[in-house]
């Protein structure tokens, strides 16, 4: 990878999965204790990816740090976002990066799977991922600061706890108050902005330059594409966060319905019903021995077998 250049190819090979990028990482970044930043771009919009960034960089170097103009990234303009990257590139010998893109495909399945897997908890796991890739390359982390998802008390306690030996902060707007959160920040939106742009529709749709908005719910070009290109059967293309209530109720109103096998036999024996499959079972079934698959999911065991 060149140093001024954050390279999707990896990602765009196949978009329905997540994919890591990183710059290189100097040996001062893994000799001289540094402070890390964590930030998140596209946690709200019903198109595209969830991307996760962190930056980090000698606790020695705060003074040059701040002096390099990071500012949240919401602030910024596309332009300024890509000019503030280049220079975050140009000075690996400083600063590294690393940043984790969540494909929309897996955000759904995630979200929409029997054992609910919130975008809290996958923002949390995400968050606490990158920072042990970070030390797995051997950076040489001291302090940890993190824009927070959900109650900032309870978020820093679970990130102390897997890493006692690295002091966390967690905190509203952390983007806006820590340098280091802003450049992560930056580093997360450049990479959705990347993705988004570059998105090809493997379901064939084509939209002319890539026009469906920003992808919030409440954006008329975004209402617009979601309008235009659903389908009675597969619904939308992957493209889309089916888990957003957005999507979920388009694909109710719009698309044909469906019952699935196991939520009917679900239906006919909470009613005292018996189902067609109960005759093809074998004779020396013991009905009341299969577990639901929500307990294996779940990890849950009886007691007495703990």
């Amino acid at each position: 990878m060149s140093l001024n250049k954050m390279d999707l190819s990896s990602f765009e090979k196949d978009r329905s999965k997540n994919c890591t990028l990183e710059s290189p990482i100097d040996d001062r970044l893994k000799n001289e204790p540094c402070w890390l930043g964590i930030d998140e771009a596209g946690r709200g919009p019903v198109l595209g990816p969830l991307v996760y960034g962190i930056c980090f960089s000698p606790i020695a170097d705060k003074d040059k740090f701040r002096e390099m103009g990071f500012a949240d990234s919401k602030t910024l303009t596309e332009e300024q976002r890509e000019s503030i990257f280049q220079k975050i590139c140009e000075t690996n010998n400083m600063i590294g990066w690393m940043v984790d893109i969540l494909s929309p495909t897996y955000i759904s399945r995630s979200m929409l799977r029997r054992a609910k897997y919130n975008l809290n908890a996958l923002s949390h796991d995400c968050a606490i991922g990158l920072v042990q890739k970070a030390l797995n390359r051997g950076v040489n982390i001291a302090e940890v600061y993190v824009d927070t998802v959900g109650d900032p008390a309870k978020y820093q306690a679970k990130m102390q706890d897997i890493f006692p030996s690295i002091q966390v902060t967690v905190a509203k707007k952390a983007d806006s108050l820590f340098p280091v959160v802003s450049a992560a920040s930056i580093c997360a939106k450049v990479a959705r902005d990347r993705a988004v742009k570059n998105w090809q529709f493997a379901e064939g749709v084509y939209i002319q330059d890539n026009n469906f908005g920003s992808g919030y719910p409440n954006d008329p070009a975004t209402k617009k594409f979601l309008k235009e290109n659903i389908d009675d059967v597969f619904g939308f293309p992957n493209f889309v966060r089916f888990s957003w209530s957005t999507a979920a109720l388009i694909l109710e109103r719009e698309a044909v319905s469906v019952v699935w096998e196991d939520d009917e036999v679900e239906t006919q024996e909470s009613s005292g019903t018996s189902s067609l499959l109960q005759y093809f079972k074998k004779a020396d079934e013991d009905q009341k021995m299969q577990r639901h698959r929500f307990f294996t999911e779940s990890s849950l065991s009886h007691l007495t077998a703990l």
